[in-house]
């Protein structure tokens, strides 16, 4: 049974999902992300060109596009397009790897995000959107990166918060 082994998890309303693999790993990875991602972002932005700028809000716009029909497999690879076009200028290439390594430890640990907390989606567009125009308006580092690490730790938090509401859900219908 792939529900006992922890595999899959059911949920009312939703239907069976494959399960995170190792949530303290993901969680860990999530912080780390924020904090090496919001860096490499800050740093990228001075560098990013208009064509970088136009394909990530394109990127944006396809998220955007695709949460009335959603496929969190598609969003999450897409999403990943879009903060790759953001933190690609980053001169600092031991962070780009460190970044890069986390993106690809992140893929080992789970399918998608979105598919755990499928209305994060809508959120993640606005703060995408946010970002670019911190971007484009010249804003400092400082605030960049700080709405970079924040657009991390969102998803995060929405994903710790959609665990609690799970176990609660399980608690009251073994109690029921």
């Amino acid at each position: 049974d792939f529900e006992a082994e922890g595999l899959v998890t059911f949920r009312r309303n939703v239907g069976a999902q494959v399960a995170m693999v190792d949530e303290s790993r993901y969680r860990h990875s999530m912080e780390t992300l924020g904090i090496l991602e919001g860096a490499a972002t800050a740093l990228a932005a001075p560098n990013l060109t208009t064509e970088d700028l136009t394909r990530a809000r394109e990127l944006n716009d396809r998220l955007a596009a695709s949460l009335e029909d959603f496929d969190p497999h598609a969003f999450t690879q897409t999403n990943h397009d879009f903060h790759q076009v953001l933190f690609s200028r980053c001169p600092n290439e031991r962070l780009m790897d460190l970044v890069g390594a986390e993106w690809e430890r992140l893929g080992h640990l789970r399918d998608s995000t979105f598919s755990f907390v499928p209305g994060r989606a809508r959120e993640s567009v606005e703060e995408h959107a946010r970002m670019l125009e911190l971007i484009e308006s010249g804003a400092s580092t400082v605030e960049i990166e700080r709405a970079a690490r924040g657009h991390r730790q969102n998803t995060l938090a929405s994903y710790l918060k959609s665990k609690q509401s799970d176990a609660a859900d399980t608690d009251f219908s073994t109690n029921s």
